[in-house]
């Protein structure tokens, strides 16, 4: 019982880091009236720090802790950068260079420079305006993470538009653009069909390629209400997770008393890139077992008849050889969802990181709408979101194409002509990049360098861009990827030290307001007034105030009349209200496509290479763990996997006999991308001729090809040869 994740271990996490930065200070980060910086489940907000959308109080979640930490940091000791060189600096861990302290001063780095020197706020904004001046603005990128505020993200892509360039992205092309792609064509929305509430009244919840128990941990106290209420969930999976099994959650008393709560009712693993293959097979099973819903298919959707006929024409032979799991298990997952009445289908990157994500996302939509569970109460889709506000990033329209609906808008009611060039996703930003096409690069947040697949690529790709700005909290190996030319990072505010209340969108369509107003640092800005003042002197207020958009209020006016779905923002200051964004929960079968009707689509198989042999041939996985959040590593173990090391493989125990190997041997791993020697191998369970790593050091290993139509590289699947280290 004491090994089972959550529970305790994360109760004992949080009261050591109450005892490290002080009471006062941990009980005000964690209760203040901000959304949780972590995942865009939805925490936070007008109800206080530890209260969902439903309004339930005290749900404490490790992961929203560790975040915490890092924020209520000191800044870092002016003497440290001045003595460590960037090559001194890179020998850190990542979890080292995050917990040197919060960047409070400007810091620059000349071209070929090899430290890094403190700046004053005039001469690093004003090197920064004159260089944009002076530079074609389709040689330059503008880059967003998922944890900045819809208000910083709306005047960012403005800003970029009006200077000239639609090369303007974010950091969901690596993560859930694949599900957006595939849903928007089938049903007219690229979000979430459900609310929270539907969640709680589930019978039966499809979790698929995701790892909740270590990046959604809020998540789980949902699957356990819905076994405790008699429903099941089946988890999809080709790692059998400890966490998905059995999760003690902290929030439950029941739950941490019993020594945790059965989560799974129904685990399948199939093969890497074999999730196509499983839904046809559920899908075939339900087919044979008459449970397809007829009245909704006849009234509510199209192509029909072409999706049965290849369900049908599918065997079972093509389905158990391409995705691994038996038949009989299929069936009985196909029986439990013919006997649910209100089912919830979410995923996450295991879906959508493969050549094929969109089909993979288009393969669960097909299912869902074969028994009518898109479009009713209780029931619909979920795409689990990592960043707080990945999503909300995306609705403010931090893409290359906006859609014409905001297009227009933002032309007519700002009175502004924008570009319509294409513009560059985040994978074609890197590619220009290391051609030598980028003079100038902006990010605000995140680290590029490291959610990149391809680790050598991307260092050189950045490292050819002439000046690289970055908007930054903590150091990060980004700032680090390249030495030839010029950095600027600038410090930033966090979400619960903006001096004026900014917002977030969660996973459920659900916009909150954050307060802000801690004051940890003299000299951290906020990224609204950091762009707003680069914008005032790029465009010298020539054809829009950025000036006025110093008032986050002027910048919610500007999305209510801009972006459907928002027109609430405009009264938010004054009501307080936060809200569901209107036109995209489907409790109706009232579809957003030309028509109204959802769409059927044939997914062909994928063509499946051989992915273990005598030769030691495998397919690869990427992970993280449950000290990690995206690329930050916050502890180097991952309690929930009982592991203590990241430069380790985890393999199924019978491949580690058929290779002569065992437990704790070294191997070097290596694919056409690159390699990683001297690994230590793990026994696991995951399915045979898989194996799994973590991220983002398994990235050497990943190729940049991409998926075709969502643009997203493939973390999830990547064929690796594994041999004894050659270091012995």
């Amino acid at each position: 019982m004491s090994n089972t994740p959550g529970g305790w271990k994360s109760i004992n996490y949080s009261l050591r880091v109450a005892a490290s930065v002080g009471a006062v200070n941990f009980f005000h980060a964690v209760t203040s009236k901000n959304t949780c910086k972590v995942c865009a489940y939805g925490m936070g907000g007008q109800r206080g720090g530890m209260a969902n959308e439903a309004g339930e109080r005290f749900e404490i979640c490790k992961k929203s802790i560790q975040a915490q930490l890092t924020d209520i940091q000191p800044e870092i000791p002016s003497t440290l950068l001045k003595t460590k060189s960037i090559h001194e600096l890179r020998d850190l861990r990542s979890r080292d260079l995050e917990r040197l302290g919060r960047l409070n001063q400007p810091l620059y780095k000349a071209a070929s420079d090899n430290y890094f020197s403190p700046m004053d706020w005039e001469r690093a904004l004003e090197k920064i305006v004159t260089r944009l001046e002076s530079t074609d603005p389709t040689r330059t990128f503008f880059y967003a993470s998922g944890r900045s505020s819809n208000e910083a993200a709306f005047i960012l892509h403005l800003f970029a538009r009006l200077y000239g360039t639609n090369n303007v992205n974010n950091c969901s092309y690596y993560c859930h653009q694949a599900s957006g792609t595939a849903m928007q064509p089938m049903l007219g929305t690229a979000t979430a069909t459900v609310q929270l509430e539907d969640l709680r009244n589930s019978d039966l919840i499809f979790v698929i390629g995701a790892n909740p128990s270590s990046n959604h941990p809020r998540f789980l106290s949902e699957l356990m209400k819905c076994r405790r209420r008699k429903g099941a969930v089946i988890v999809i999976n080709p790692v059998k997770e400890p966490g998905l099994v059995r999760f003690a959650v902290p929030g439950s008393a029941r739950s941490m008393v019993s020594g945790g709560s059965a989560i799974a009712s129904l685990y399948l693993q199939p093969e890497i890139g074999g999730d196509i293959a499983l839904m046809k097979g559920i899908a075939k099973a339900v087919l044979m077992q008459k449970g397809e819903n007829t009245a909704f298919i006849n009234r509510h959707t199209k192509n029909f008849e072409p999706y049965r006929d290849d369900i049908r024409n599918t065997s079972w032979d093509q389905i158990e050889t391409a995705c691994g799991v038996r038949r009989a298990l299929i069936e009985d997952a196909a029986e439990r969802y013919c006997r649910s009445d209100r089912v919830v289908f979410a995923w996450a990157m295991g879906i959508t990181h493969h050549t094929h994500g969109v089909e993979n996302v288009e393969s669960i939509v097909n299912l869902a709408l074969l028994r009518g569970m898109i479009g009713k109460q209780y029931a619909g889709l979920l795409p689990l979101r990592g960043h707080s506000n990945v999503q909300g990033v995306g609705s403010m329209g931090v893409t290359p194409r906006l859609k014409e609906k905001v297009f227009q808008n933002i032309e007519k009611k700002l009175g502004v002509k924008l570009p319509v060039s294409p513009g560059w996703d985040t994978m074609s930003c890197i590619h220009a990049a290391k051609e030598g096409k980028v003079d100038i690069a902006f990010m605000l947040g995140g680290n590029l360098y490291g959610s990149n697949p391809d680790t050598d690529y991307a260092a050189q790709a950045l490292d050819k861009i002439p000046l690289r700005v970055f908007v930054s909290t903590t150091m990060n190996r980004g700032h680090l990827a390249g030495t030839q030319g010029e950095t600027i990072i600038l410090p930033a505010a966090v979400r619960d030290e903006e001096q004026q209340p900014t917002t977030q969108e969660s996973m459920f369509n659900y916009v909150r307001m954050s307060d802000g107003g801690r004051s940890r640092l003299s000299n951290a800005r906020s990224e609204v007034e950091i762009i707003t003042e680069i914008a005032i002197g790029v465009l010298k207020e020539k054809k829009i105030s950025f000036r006025a958009f110093k008032k986050h209020q002027h910048i919610r006016q500007a999305i209510a009349e801009s972006i459907p779905g928002f027109e609430k923002m405009a009264m938010l200051d004054k009501s307080k209200e936060e809200f569901a964004i209107g036109g995209r929960t489907l409790h109706q079968p009232a579809f957003g496509t030309k028509d109204g009707n959802a769409v059927f689509r044939v997914v062909p198989l994928p063509q499946v290479t051989e992915t273990v042999s005598s030769e030691g041939w495998f397919r690869l996985m990427s992970v993280r763990s449950e000290g990690q959040f995206n690329t930050i590593v916050y502890e180097e173990s991952d309690a929930w996997r009982d592991q203590n090391d990241r430069w380790i493989i985890l393999m199924n125990p019978d491949d580690i006999s058929k290779l002569g190997l065992k437990k704790d041997d070294r191997v070097d791993i290596a694919s056409t991308t690159g390699s990683m020697t001297n690994v230590r191998l793990r026994p696991f369970d995951i399915h045979e001729g898989n194996v799994l790593g973590y991220y983002p050091e398994t990235n050497v290993l990943i190729s940049t090809d991409v998926d075709p139509r969502s643009l997203t590289p493939s973390f999830k699947n990547t064929r690796v040869k594994i041999t004894p280290s050659s270091a012995g």
